[in-house]
């Protein structure tokens, strides 16, 4: 795949030759180096962006194999993730996303595994720092970076620092004439000369006022400059320093319509990265009809920009602009709280709209807090899941957003309805992160409900990573919370975290009663989704206590009344528990059956994790039906996707493909399995060491 990523180059891009000359030789003699530029202005709108882009598209042709381009909102207060970035980048270059692993590292080099032998330009726009961006340059030959940022990154080795200051007064001016045209320039040049004065000379600011002027044919260029030097606070802001970017937004914000203004300023306060339209009507409580037509004037007047259809964000420093205006002041404190209280409202609704959709009878719904908004409707459940994995950052923002704005039992409450976010493993950094800040919050505010419910959240991520420790801390904390609140949601999700951990621990007799608990309290609630998960959870113990018979029955249990219910992804989790009992009892091929389903509907509702464990599963399957060659297919499959349980089920992963690689006749390659299972092991403390250590002796003997 050859990706074309870079933004629009401007028509009429102005001035900067010597920069251009400069840059432009640089990359087209790139042999392999990386190059950086840094713009250190300490102005906002100085055109970096617009430099590195005219730059980047003039040398296109010397990186015949395609352009990456990303913004890397680091001048916000919450800079993209490099391994966000690392993911984004690898889908753009043709890698599956079923290949894309989850650590940083591992991305990173199969980031530049795959840049190898291609001439590849990489633009890296609005970098925070030099360790945001090492992950994302190119280390192959052929490749080059170009990046922008508002410091000066001294401490990027290899780097061509460039600082790029404002324009000189005739770069601003030709810019100026070359927007609103040479007619009604060249009839009054002294005031042209004034109004580019008075923007000084920063060019986003000058497009911004050249583009008012060219907008209002009954304008004179006499009239844009009498209305800039009437504005004697904006002009001594303009020429100050970092609040010169504050004065040139005030140029486009002066003249927007009330209710434009208002929109402006209330949009800037989420935190989000963007927002989508249907959220955006939610915070300005506007008909979507009535909210689009303000935000397509907003992009208008650049003050928003369009990410794409029905999104809008705000570029990081118009944000922080438009928040100043609300808070000075122009916009009551009660209506800032309130917009950000309806945006959570639609956010809230709509996950545990998503959430029922796909738990159909999961009573968690039922006890969560109740909204004024009723959120979004969805035709289907992959709807529904497109959703909620398309709005994920910027809801788990608004969720960690709400922690200090009185929103508290909300914000958690849509943790506990975004759950999928975490246990697919797709957005569990955030999901974790947001989860520790209301957890702290709730402690301090002394909210024993909202920490417990915090807390089960939390659990549910560590499990998930295979951070047992942490997970059974936290869901410990949330069981003793639950039993004074007498809140089912804990009181359900806790042990039954417990009785995953205890199992994945090697401790099935406590894990035994934990899940006992947990079914006890799923019945108690009237939970017939949770009795199954907990049921199949069960399974999965017995299995491990050898009572095979025992297993398949409560398995077939859970997927009977996941069944009964028409829960196609729950009913996955069902087969996923048989087909292990039924491996265990020395079934292969009926285990097979179950697990190729579970396979199936995992793969279309993006349970990556899930597909991965399903595949791990299914190699077990196989080694026991006297299939080598397939096991090690699968186990492969689920090294590359990665599997519920983190590093030590990985391990896990790995004996199993050392045993179909030993059947095959492939000693080396089983040995090194085996040997880097061992370390894992030990590294846990993990029973499942001496077992490895007693299938490497022998090897290590001859």
């Amino acid at each position: 795949m050859r990706p074309a990523q870079l933004p629009a180059t401007v028509p009429d891009f102005t001035g900067r030759s010597s920069f251009v000359r400069e840059l432009g030789d640089r990359l087209a003699t790139a042999e392999g180096s990386v190059m950086a530029v840094s713009a250190l202005a300490g102005i906002g709108g100085v055109g970096k962006t617009t430099l590195a882009v005219h730059v980047a598209h003039q040398a296109r042709q010397h990186f015949p194999d395609g352009q990456l381009y990303v913004d890397l909102q680091g001048a916000g207060a919450r800079a993209a993730e490099p391994e966000t970035v690392l993911g984004a980048f690898l889908r753009a270059l043709g890698t599956a996303d079923s290949a894309i692993p989850d650590s940083m590292d591992e991305r990173a080099a199969l980031y530049r595994s795959t840049l190898d032998g291609r001439r590849i330009l990489v633009l890296l726009d609005n970098a925070h720092d030099a360790a945001q961006i090492r992950p994302l340059l190119p280390g192959t030959a052929g490749c080059a970076a170009l990046v922008t940022s508002r410091v000066r990154m001294v401490d990027l080795a290899g780097a061509h620092l460039v600082d790029l200051d404002v324009m000189s007064p005739e770069e601003a001016l030709q810019l100026f004439t070359r927007i609103v045209g040479e007619e009604r320039i060249n009839s009054e040049r002294e005031a042209a000369l004034d109004v580019v004065a008075a923007c000084g000379f920063l060019p986003l600011a000058i497009r911004i006022a050249a583009s008012r002027l060219a907008a209002r044919r009954t304008w004179t260029v006499s009239v844009l400059a009498a209305k800039l030097a009437d504005e004697r606070r904006r002009l001594d802001e303009l020429q100050a320093g970092d609040l010169a970017v504050k004065a040139t937004f005030e140029l486009g914000y002066g003249q927007l319509e009330p209710a434009q203004a208002r929109a402006f300023r209330l949009l800037g306060l989420a935190d989000g990265p963007d927002i989508s339209l249907a959220a955006a009507a939610a915070l300005l409580n506007l008909d979507v009809h009535v909210a689009e037509d303000l935000l397509e004037a907003l992009v208008d007047t650049s003050l928003v920009e369009s990410a794409a259809p029905g999104r809008y964000r705000y570029h990081d420093l118009v944000r922080l602009y438009a928040r100043s205006c609300a808070e000075r002041g122009e916009e009551p404190p009660e209506e800032r709280e309130s917009a950000l209280s309806r945006l959570l409202d639609f956010y809230l609704a709509t996950a545990a709209g998503v959430y029922a959709l796909e738990r159909p009878g999961d009573r968690a719904v039922a006890h969560l807090v109740g909204t004024e908004h009723p959120g979004l409707e969805f035709a289907n459940g992959h709807e529904a899941v497109d959703w909620l994995y398309s709005e994920a950052d910027s809801l788990l923002a608004c969720a960690h957003q709400s922690a200090s704005n009185g929103m508290l039992q909300r914000a958690v409450d849509l943790l506990c309805a975004a759950k999928d976010l975490a246990e697919s493993g797709a957005n569990s950094r955030q999901y974790e992160i947001t989860g520790a800040a209301l957890r702290d919050a709730a402690r301090a505010a002394a909210d024993p409900r909202s920490e417990a419910r915090a807390r089960a959240s939390l659990s549910t991520v560590y499990l998930v990573s295979g951070r047992f420790a942490l997970a059974d801390e936290e869901a410990g904390h949330a069981m003793e919370l639950a039993r004074s609140t007498k809140d089912p949601i804990p009181a359900c999700w806790a042990p039954n975290d417990r009785g995953i951990i205890a199992f994945y621990q090697g401790r099935h007799e406590e894990g035994e009663e934990f899940l006992q608990e947990a079914i006890d309290r799923y019945r108690a609630d009237g939970n017939l989704v949770g009795e199954a998960s907990a049921l199949c959870n069960l399974s999965r113990i017995h299995v491990n206590m050898d009572r095979t018979a025992s297993a398949v029955e409560l398995a077939r249990q859970g997927t009977a009344i996941f069944d009964g219910m028409g829960l196609s992804l729950r009913t996955a989790n069902g087969r996923f528990a048989l087909g292990i009992a039924l491996t265990q009892a020395g079934r292969p091929t009926e285990a097979l059956e179950e697990l190729d389903e579970a396979l199936r509907v995992f793969q279309n509702n993006r349970q990556r994790l899930w597909e991965g464990s399903t595949h791990f599963r299914m190699a077990e399957a196989h080694l026991a039906d006297a299939r080598p060659a397939r096991a090690a297919q699968h186990a492969e499959q689920a090294l590359a996707l990665r599997v519920i349980g983190g590093e030590w089920m990985r391990g896990n992963v790995l004996i199993t493909l050392g045993h179909a690689l030993e059947r095959l006749g492939q000693i080396d390659r089983s040995h090194a399995c085996w040997t880097e299972a061992l370390a894992i092991h030990e590294q846990f403390g993990a029973a499942e060491a001496d077992k490895v250590r007693a299938l490497l002796t022998p090897v290590d003997t001859v």
